[in-house]
């Protein structure tokens, strides 16, 4: 393909990108063509000669730049979700120069001086337009447009320095976690996974070219496998393995990176008088400061160790000696399988019910028909980035076309680890452009024709990604700055994590929990597990969730200067300190593979996911005592929430639709805290 035809818009249904024409392009001379061009839309804006006013210098801004929107949503998706080596270079030259052109842009006086006029007289235009402005007018000051000469030239240094960085720590972490598979020559060490999992991982091992059994790593620490490993060496090594990913020594040893990015994070901070990072990024959220977010952390944390505690003493009864990392998991699905146990003894395994198809199409997308009227066709006709995504056109109730979405479920090499939804193009009534979402997820891809069958947790993620892709879906704003999810980090999450809870809502549960098999509905017995809130595990969920974001304040609550050289200590120490630390109960993440904070965009935001679930609990609690998955009460959510975007104060919006802040009893009977 050639730059120009790679800028140009899609002629494809919905402008969606045409992947298949994207093979040979020269990427950097894409984005150095999409650059200049931007480039000198904005220099006609901050040139001008006429008065600044809203309709010359804001929406003007939003109208510029759409090749270089075009081509960086394909780029991303690439790198994300089947990298090359010659895209990994791109990279390396590619985010620095992004990351310079930003600040071009935010450092312009000129620029600058037109949209303060506009903000000073923000009152003359309608409420949208007037948050826009004062959007605008706060980025540009967030991004150093008040900073003096030696300010601004320090910021940039920094910005292009952090890009290259967070670039590297991308690619490392992904080789770390495709070099710290663990291999297996006898089954036998294997016992207790099923066939299908047995076969899933002779695969991996003959596509590499190998004998034996190849277990890949999930990303979190954590491994799901853990839990059905009979052989306690096999669990060892496999969680070993997690743990020890960027702390190897090796060319992609990841230790010494983070510390520079946290310190360099925390150096930029101070250029805008903030004590550090966590200040200055939380700011500009929902809770407001630092403080806030550790209270919410510091609050949770003592009921959920003293939880984590009783089933660590109920797991070491079971097993008959002292329970280790790696054997949590193991027991504690032995005792929730002893506790729910039928007469005859027999546990029933509900991935046999949970095939992914149908908890994508019979699960996710029919709670979004109840809710939204949504319809959801396939369409087969488009040139995905990759053979196993596939995509489907959304109409409203009324046959209204709504937009794409794409799925990618299933785990590569050459994907980054975890779960995320991004957009090829966003919803904008100002430029015409409806939404085109992608769910990106790393289920264990199966062997053949066998159906992938998903744990409940994976069945979580996918309603979970499915609750994000509805925020960009259903998005209706005018202006692209406000579109689906470009609200603040710690709102976000909100969408998503109420949207689990259809999952195992009765009409929606009964709808797609099939024996893969036979098509039996799910067993009563099962079904009522299911759907029943049983706050078992909440003590180790609980602690692993919050230890990780105490990790995260940790690294970004360090002070200008502060060179971080041991970090096991380091994050054993914050721990410590906020009474988390279980040697039997590991963190989710460690800092040398969290690429939600280092490479994620979640740096000091990952307290967000908790600070969200008082919002989603609250929110629950409502639907659940006001009928439910209605086409009334979904209605409500998306007129408040879902369509409004970032075109009105997050807080603003969970009032108009609750009618009332949110309460956090809920969230701390659902986590077994109250």
């Amino acid at each position: 393909m050639t730059v120009d035809a790679a800028l140009a818009p899609s002629t494809l249904p919905y402008q969606f990108p045409d992947f298949a024409a994207f093979a040979g392009l020269d990427w950097a001379a894409a984005f150095d063509e999409a650059f200049a061009r931007h480039r000198a839309e904005v220099e006609e804006i901050a040139a001008s000669d006429e008065p600044a006013t809203f309709a010359n210098t804001v929406e003007a801004l939003e109208r510029a730049g759409r090749e270089l929107a075009r081509v960086t949503a394909v780029f991303a998706s690439l790198t994300s979700t089947d990298t090359t080596d010659e895209l990994e270079k791109a990279q390396t030259r590619i985010w620095p120069r992004y990351s310079a052109h930003e600040d071009a842009i935010h450092l312009d006086a000129r620029l600058f001086a037109r949209i303060d006029a506009v903000y000073a007289a923000r009152e003359n235009v309608d409420p949208e337009a007037r948050r826009l402005v004062e959007r605008y007018h706060l980025r540009f000051t967030r991004s150093g447009a008040g900073l003096d000469a030696a300010g601004q030239a320090r910021l940039t240094e920094l910005n292009t320095e952090l890009s290259t960085l967070v670039t590297r720590f991308q690619q490392y972490a992904l080789a770390e976690t495709n070099g710290s598979a663990v291999w297996f020559d006898d089954a036998a060490d294997l016992a207790g996974l099923g066939d299908d999992a047995l076969a899933a991982a002779r695969a991996a091992a003959e596509a590499d070219g190998r004998t034996g059994y190849k277990l890949a790593l999930g990303y979190p620490t954590d491994q799901p496998l853990i839990a059905r490993l009979a052989v306690r060496e096999s669990r060892r090594r496999l969680l070993e393995a997690a743990l020890a990913r960027g702390s190897r020594g090796g060319d992609t040893d990841t230790r010494a990176l983070i510390a520079r990015i946290a310190a360099l994070r925390a150096e930029r901070a101070a250029l805008f008088g903030y004590p550090n990072h966590a200040a200055y990024a939380i700011a500009d959220q929902t809770a407001g400061t630092a403080e806030a977010a550790s209270a919410m952390l510091t609050r949770l944390a003592a009921p959920a160790v003293a939880n984590a505690r009783a089933e660590l003493a109920e797991l070491e009864e079971i097993a008959g000696h002292p329970i280790e990392t790696w054997d949590w998991a193991y027991y504690a699905r032995i005792a929730a399988a002893r506790a729910e146990a039928g007469g005859d003894g027999v546990v029933l395994d509900p991935s046999e019910y949970l095939e992914l198809d149908a908890v994508v199409t019979r699960g996710a997308f029919h709670a979004a028909h109840l809710l939204y009227g949504l319809a959801f066709a396939e369409r087969t006709d488009l040139p995905l980035h990759h053979p196993d995504a596939r995509a489907w056109e959304v109409r409203g109730e009324d046959g209204t076309t709504i937009g794409l979405f794409v799925g990618d479920y299933f785990a590569r090499p050459s994907k980054r680890g975890g779960a995320w939804m991004t957009s090829f193009v966003d919803q904008s009534e100002l430029l015409g452009t409806l939404p085109v979402v992608i769910n990106v997820c790393n289920f264990v891809k199966p062997v053949g024709d066998k159906p992938s069958l998903l744990s409940v947790d994976e069945a979580t993620t996918v309603f979970h990604e499915f609750g994000h892709a509805l925020h960009g879906l259903l998005s209706r704003v005018r202006y692209p700055f406000f579109s689906g999810t470009a609200v603040p980090r710690d709102f976000v999450e909100f969408p998503s994590q109420f949207n689990e809870m259809w999952l195992t809502w009765p009409d929606v549960l009964d709808n797609f929990a099939r024996h893969h098999e036979t098509g039996a509905q799910l067993p009563l017995e099962l079904r009522a597990r299911l759907t029943s809130h049983d706050t078992r595990g909440e003590g180790f969920a609980t602690v692993e969730y919050l230890a990780a974001a105490v990790i995260d304040l940790a690294w970004h609550t360090i002070a200008p200067g502060t060179t971080v050289d041991d970090v096991d200590a380091f994050e054993r120490a914050a721990l410590d300190a906020a009474g988390l630390y279980l040697p039997q109960l590991p963190s989710r993440y460690r800092g040398p593979y969290f690429s939600h904070i280092f490479s994620g965009g979640y740096g000091a935001g990952y307290y967000s996911y908790i600070w969200s679930e008082v919002l989603d609990a609250d929110a629950a609690s409502w639907f659940a005592a006001n009928g439910g998955a209605t086409r009334a009460n979904g209605e409500r959510l998306r007129a408040t929430v879902l369509s409004r975007g970032g075109s009105v104060d997050a807080q603003e919006a969970y009032r108009a639709f609750r009618g009332a802040d949110p309460d956090i009893a809920p969230l701390l009977a659902r986590r077994g805290l109250g």
